[in-house]
């Protein structure tokens, strides 16, 4: 393992009935409150009536930003920006999934940024104060409730923009299973992929000795691959739904990458793809993952091979270590098929029309990118073609 130094400050409030612990989490000198949400999802659940009557019984003053996009758009960002000065936020509460809250960490920065917030997000300045922010969540997905990281694209220069600080942690986070049996079909599988996804860019690494990490990350895997087939067939069960969202949070809140440098290229691809055509971000990993496994195999073949074992059962008797670490990509790509994850970008109408310009977007901030095996060019045009 590599030297590490581990923090995470967000309080994890889990289980069913924790949105009555809202009352406890919020400070006492909290009296104005940004409520940040995306569609009508949380008022046509309950959630955001509930929230409301808990606000109002603590006579706070309560100020809402809806309409958070899927890919959380600068825009978006800059009003609630503007709403927390004017309005002279004490607290924003991000109620909703990944994007919800990823939209909240850069307000939360931005409001109390002289600058532009894209600056901070593009890494040309950093942040070194937040307003506090807590988060309510309602999609099992993307980690973001207990990490500090976040994604903003902008739309006018077609960037999708990953960055984190230290600030940007949420204060607490409440999870209540219950609160995700109004996720659709659609967006329960792309949540499954992404937690995959996660766990997978941080079990591609070099670093020596690392049997316990490994064998979190596989059980993570294990787990999510155990549970979602049982879960795309019945959305309201509470044990499957508590499951996954416990997955997911594990699977990006800073553990699996203790001693460990992970990957992080297919994300990096993905949102250049994502930033010209504006597609799931989890229906982008599906595709492009298998593809990156394969193109880079090479660089150490014994890591999707034990992949392949531990995971997806393959039998390594007579076998190169890279054939094992080939038929694990392939059974990866089955599964992700058989629970109806997409396979191909033309799956999104997305031909080679545009192929140069996710290229392009890709290589914005860096001529190499990855930790595993570096890219560069040659490598991100093979890759998006062979997910043609």
């Amino acid at each position: 393992m590599d030297t590490f130094t581990y923090h995470n400050p967000t309080r994890l409030v889990f289980g069913k009935g924790t949105l009555s612990k809202l009352k406890e989490e919020i400070p006492s000198d909290a009296k104005r409150i940004l409520l940040v949400y995306g569609g009508g999802s949380i008022k046509r659940s309950g959630l955001y009536d509930q929230i409301l009557s808990i606000l109002k019984e603590m006579d706070r003053d309560v100020f809402e930003l809806a309409g958070v996009e899927p890919n959380p758009r600068l825009t978006t960002v800059k009003r609630g920006v503007d709403l927390c000065r004017q309005e002279e936020i004490d607290l924003i509460l991000a109620v909703g999934g990944g994007s919800v809250i990823d939209c909240t960490k850069a307000i939360a920065v931005g409001a109390l940024y002289d600058g532009d917030v894209w600056d901070i997000i593009t890494k040309k300045a950093t942040a070194d104060k937040a307003l506090p922010f807590g988060t309510v969540l309602t999609l099992a997905a993307t980690g973001s409730e207990m990490n500090s990281g976040s994604v903003i694209t902008n739309w006018d220069t077609q960037q999708k923009a990953p960055w984190s600080s230290p600030v940007s942690y949420p204060r607490f986070s409440i999870l209540d299973p219950s609160n995700t049996f109004s996720v659709p079909l659609d967006q329960t599988i792309y949540g499954i992929v992404d937690m995959m996804s996660h766990v997978l860019e941080q079990y591609f690494n070099h670093s020596p000795n690392t049997p316990l990490l490994d064998r979190f990350g596989e059980s993570i895997l294990n787990t999510v691959i155990e549970t979602a087939p049982k879960m795309i067939k019945d959305l309201e069960n509470y044990e499957l739904r508590e499951t996954l969202l416990y997955a997911g949070t594990m699977a990006l809140n800073g553990t699996l990458s203790m001693g460990v440098v992970g990957d992080w290229s297919t994300h990096h691809i993905e949102h250049a793809v994502s930033a010209v055509y504006d597609i799931p971000h989890g229906g982008g990993l599906a595709i492009l993952f298998p593809h990156w496994i394969r193109h880079t195999i090479d660089a150490d073949p014994s890591r999707a091979a034990k992949l392949a074992v531990h995971v997806f059962g393959v039998d390594p008797t007579g076998k190169s270590e890279r054939e094992v670490g080939l038929e694990g990509v392939d059974r990866l790509r089955e599964f992700w098929t058989s629970i109806g994850a997409p396979s191909r970008l033309a799956d999104y109408n997305i031909d080679d029309s545009k192929l140069e310009l996710m290229v392009e977007r890709t290589l914005l901030t860096a001529k190499e990118f990855g930790h595993f095996k570096k890219l560069a060019k040659e490598d991100v045009y093979s890759i998006l073609k062979a997910a043609l």
